[in-house]
């Protein structure tokens, strides 16, 4: 995972990587097909009532503070490579071999004592998040769970954390958030840098693609699809409990698309050959297994991609399919040192804005090497959850409605038909206006329309096709340095869309 796990932009199934809008062509992938499995499309709603989700990239790497196994994947782009002003790897700038070897003897360090599930799941709970998305194995193949495929894993004998109660990280961490109530969701990268069936010893690695050709050596492939759906049957087969997503990675490991065939040249040069790793029958398991379950082939469309996730990114419009943004709370996935963290007032906003786009929102924080969430993140998310606790109301269980959005207003609509309008101040807003005008829906004759943690009913009208609402000194004054200010619409008729929104998907 990081912005940079996208594919080259030569590639037609290029994952969205740019801030820019999300456009039309970023479907090209693959076409969104609707799930027809009852007990999914009930899991897939539950989901979509969650709306605010918590997600953790963490691994051996966090102790040196890098990016997250990107950097022995030796593309020729910025973010790959040995970090130059990294204490831990500065010394191998020009040495990538010895580079990939130190980094691959980073689990026999690896001791984080100070690992707190509990904790973990509380801190995430009172950000207002309601469901999370561990990382049980990165690209670089390094396990966080108890498999028995593979001896590069946390439980290993030499890794020193193997003799702690909680070695089995993945299983710690779904117990403890499942404790407090979480939606569970096992990160899992289809590709594995680590496996001689993936990266092949015999040849070299120049990008994250397998690197030898399957259809020449179609039985070492097929020892890799066995291999990843035995550790697909691991996860899903009882042992880590219920789950409720299986969120893939590596969208580059799928069937041949016919977009594929739009640059062969580009094609040829860098994938080898087709990396189909029979998503049907990992399905199927993970299905049999943990009934309902959402599965997220992400980057790549079709009938495995129950949910879309744009990733670093907030799409201009609301999309005609469920989506999640995944965002990192700083500018890494994984824990980096002085990380720069936004602010909770852009969180919330972000979040508003998603939401009311009819999406959900995934925060990303790297737990460091020792255990620990950083503390200026831990702040961060204790201000998110002082929102959400006085206007959680107006984001959990709420679904798009039109008009979406209009100025500085955003729309959210519970299944009783009450309408909330968010009101996005700008960075140097403090107070409310002493009246608002919020297009669109009309609240019911004689309701009382109210601002979320005010008791005071607010005296409104409707002029034209807004609603104007007067709002008190002293409610302003109680309400100010809000992030953002919801006000609650009883019996709102869903408006119609005004000059300059987005249209109904």
């Amino acid at each position: 995972m990081k912005t940079s796990t996208t594919t080259t932009a030569a590639l037609a199934f290029a994952l969205l990587t740019s801030a820019s809008a999300y456009t039309a062509a970023d479907d090209e992938i693959g076409d969104y097909v609707p799930e027809t499995d009852p007990q999914v499309i009930r899991k897939l709603d539950q989901w979509q009532d969650w709306k605010f989700g918590f997600m953790m990239h963490w691994g051996a790497y966090s102790q040196w503070g890098i990016v997250e196994s990107w950097s022995i994947c030796s593309e020729d782009v910025d973010w790959c490579g040995p970090p130059k002003n990294n204490p831990f790897t500065a010394k191998y700038a020009n040495d990538y071999v010895g580079y990939v070897k130190a980094y691959e003897q980073l689990p026999t360090t690896f001791n984080p004592v100070k690992f707190a599930p509990d904790a973990w799941a509380k801190i995430a709970r009172d950000a207002g998040t309601r469901y999370v998305v561990f990382t049980t194995k990165h690209h670089d193949g390094f396990a966080m769970f108890d498999t028995q495929q593979s001896n590069y894993k946390i439980t290993a004998a030499n890794v020193p954390f193997h003799t702690n109660p909680r070695a089995n990280v993945t299983k710690a961490v779904f117990d403890a958030f499942r404790a407090q109530g979480f939606g569970i969701g096992a990160y899992f990268s289809k590709a594995d840098w680590h496996s001689p069936d993936y990266w092949w010893p015999r040849f070299a690695t120049p990008n994250r693609y397998v690197n030898y050709d399957t259809r020449k050596y179609p039985q070492r492939w097929q020892d890799f699809v066995k291999f990843t759906h035995a550790q697909i049957g691991e996860l899903t087969g009882g042992a880590y409990g219920p789950l409720d997503i299986l969120w893939l990675d590596a969208g580059w490991v799928r069937k041949p698309h016919p977009s594929d065939n739009k640059d062969i040249t580009a094609i040829a040069q860098y994938r080898p050959g087709p990396e189909d790793i029979d998503m049907a029958g990992l399905a199927a398991l993970a299905r049999k297994n943990q009934p309902g379950l959402i599965v997220v082939d992400r980057a790549v469309g079709g009938r495995y991609e129950n949910y879309r996730t744009p990733e670093q990114q907030i799409p201009d419009r609301p999309l005609p399919y469920p989506w999640e943004t995944c965002m990192t709370l700083g500018d890494s996935w994984s824990y980096a040192p002085n990380d720069h963290y936004k602010s909770a007032r852009t969180v919330v906003q972000m979040l508003v804005d998603v939401v009311a786009k009819g999406g959900n929102y995934l925060l990303n924080v790297g737990p460091d090497g020792k255990g620990e969430l950083p503390a200026e993140a831990v702040q961060r998310l204790r201000q998110i959850g002082q929102w959400m606790q006085v206007n959680g109301e107006a984001i959990y269980a709420s679904r798009a409605v039109a008009p979406y959005s209009a100025g500085k207003f955003r729309y959210t609509r519970l299944k009783d038909g009450t309408v909330y309008a968010i009101y996005l101040p700008a960075a140097d807003e403090t107070t409310l206006p002493d009246s608002v005008c919020i297009p669109g829906p009309a609240p019911a004759a004689g309701a009382a329309v109210q601002l979320l943690g005010e008791d005071a009913r607010l005296a409104w009208h409707r002029d034209g096709d807004a609603t104007v609402v007067e709002i008190p000194a002293a409610t302003r004054q109680h309400a100010a340095h809000g992030y953002a200010w919801a006000f609650r619409l009883p019996g709102a008729a869903p408006g119609q869309p005004v000059s300059g929104s987005p249209s109904a998907p």
